[in-house]
């Protein structure tokens, strides 16, 4: 019991220093230790250093091995797309013709398609944000319903639920499952379409509530704001074009030319699945072409040259793999620890039904590390094959836990200690008490209402 105590003080600090700003790669192995060592107090041996070379940096390096090119490839489209302006080229575009008066419609549309085309969700919101707080401005709705607008996008229904979305939540149950990016098309769609009329349609009720009490834009001195200039963007059938190479790339690797080919040697030479690896093939593959395609889309569009827009975007795939990868650390260490056996144990206990406890531990793991992809990873390797084995005997098709898994680790991984949640804010220039009480609406309860969904309607054999 002591050392369920050592997890529960080494998640609360987690969670609170992570909030206040401190970086998760130095927090992460610290407070993995920190629980580690309470499991003195339960009998257990305790080798600092052996969990930290052999389970913390194992675990962590496995990942960056597994993901980084996914990371990496995403980081440099998404770059690409946005030094470009490719991504504001599609945002203001879908703003124009949907018109005065839709202006949330128009920001959530408009980010729904840049993230489902493998924009990361960073440059998502620094591409809409400008768009949007103008727009907010021009319609006079509070600015504190602009980070939940703008967040939607990358954190809830074009992330992680509709069929072949590239971002790396519903890359990783590939790995585990022999799954590809279009596991369960019919419930993703459902799934999609949940979060995204249901939030929208729960911002636009805020706004209008603001409006009848009077609430306006607000007044926000410090607000410094990037015009864009739409005289010298891409063409929107210019701007297009990589995301389509991404999506339709993506289908037809996977679905037509990689099915037809003999991957023996994976077996034989590596001792590997071809379906454990296939999925990520075809994603990164499309990603490179998308990225060669963008670029000689816009070569004369790089202010500041294609080698310093390629730098930076490996350099921003550094940090956003390694928070994932230590935040993947922490949580295999504290797996390893006897005390987890009481978390496992009332995660496994919750239900017969392996989508329920797929669910459950994708959302609660992705609420304890703070990250969507780092909560179902550790939920599958885990419990992955326990998983697989409950819903074969029960005569469930394994896309299914793939859609289910990546729908509910974004949920609860939006809680207020979350990275994207801090960065998104920070850009938009609001605060948690302003705005994240929205925010948390749109990104983790209706997430959450549309897993439930589709839970249901997966054991119905619904794929």
């Amino acid at each position: 019991m002591i050392g369920f105590i050592g997890i529960l003080i080494s998640l609360c600090l987690l969670i609170y220093l992570a909030y206040r700003g401190w970086s998760v790669i130095l927090l992460a192995p610290i407070l993995a230790l920190l629980a580690t060592t309470f499991s003195l107090f339960d009998g257990g041996e305790v080798h600092l250093l052996a969990t930290y070379t052999e389970t913390f940096m194992t675990n962590a390096a496995n990942y960056v091995k597994n993901y980084y090119p996914v990371f990496l490839l995403g980081a440099l489209f998404g770059k690409v797309m946005d030094d470009t302006g490719t991504a504001n080229s599609i945002a203001m575009f879908i703003a124009k013709k949907v018109g005065k008066g839709k202006e949330i419609w128009a920001i959530v549309i408009a980010g729904g398609i840049i993230v489902y085309g493998g924009v990361s969700m960073f440059v998502a919101a620094f591409a809409l944000y400008p768009i949007g707080a103008a727009l907010f401005r021009e319609a006079d709705i509070p600015k504190r319903l602009l980070p939940a607008t703008i967040g939607m996008c990358p954190l809830t229904f074009s992330m992680s639920a509709p069929p072949g979305s590239p971002q790396i939540q519903n890359a990783i149950p590939m790995k585990y499952l022999g799954t590809d990016l279009f596991a369960a098309p019919v419930l993703g769609i459902v799934a999609a379409l949940i979060m995204f009329f249901g939030g929208t349609l729960y911002i636009i009720s805020r706004a209008t509530k603001a409006k009848k009490v009077g609430e306006g834009y607000g007044n926000h001195p410090n607000e410094n704001l990037n015009t864009v200039d739409s005289n010298n963007l891409p063409s929107f059938g210019t701007a297009i074009i990589p995301i389509l190479i991404v999506l339709i790339g993506n289908f037809v690797l996977s679905k037509v030319v990689f099915p037809g080919m003999d991957f023996g040697y994976l077996q034989d030479k590596y001792n590997i699945a071809p379906s454990a690896v296939l999925g990520n093939w075809s994603l990164i593959l499309s990603l490179i072409v998308a990225i060669a395609f963008a670029i000689s889309l816009n070569v004369k569009r790089f202010e500041k040259g294609i080698m310093s827009t390629l730098k930076e975007g490996v350099q921003g795939s550094f940090l956003a793999i390694m928070n994932t990868a230590s935040e993947v650390g922490y949580g295999n260490v504290i797996k390893t620890l006897a005390a987890f056996g009481i978390v496992g144990g009332a995660l496994m206990g919750i239900s017969s039904n392996p989508l329920v406890t797929t669910a459950i531990s994708s959302s609660v793991l992705a609420g304890i590390t703070g990250s969507a992809s780092g909560g179902v990873s550790i939920a599958l390797e885990a419990f992955g094959q326990t998983f697989i084995d409950q819903a074969m005997a029960r005569g469930i098709d394994i896309q299914v836990l793939h859609r289910v898994a990546a729908v509910a680790c974004g949920g609860l991984d939006s809680l207020p200690h979350n990275g994207a949640v801090i960065t998104l804010l920070g850009i938009t220039g609001m605060t948690h008490k302003e705005s994240y009480a929205h925010l948390g609406m749109v990104t983790v309860v209706i997430p959450t209402i549309a897993a439930i969904a589709i839970i249901a309607l997966g054991s119905l054999g619904i794929v």
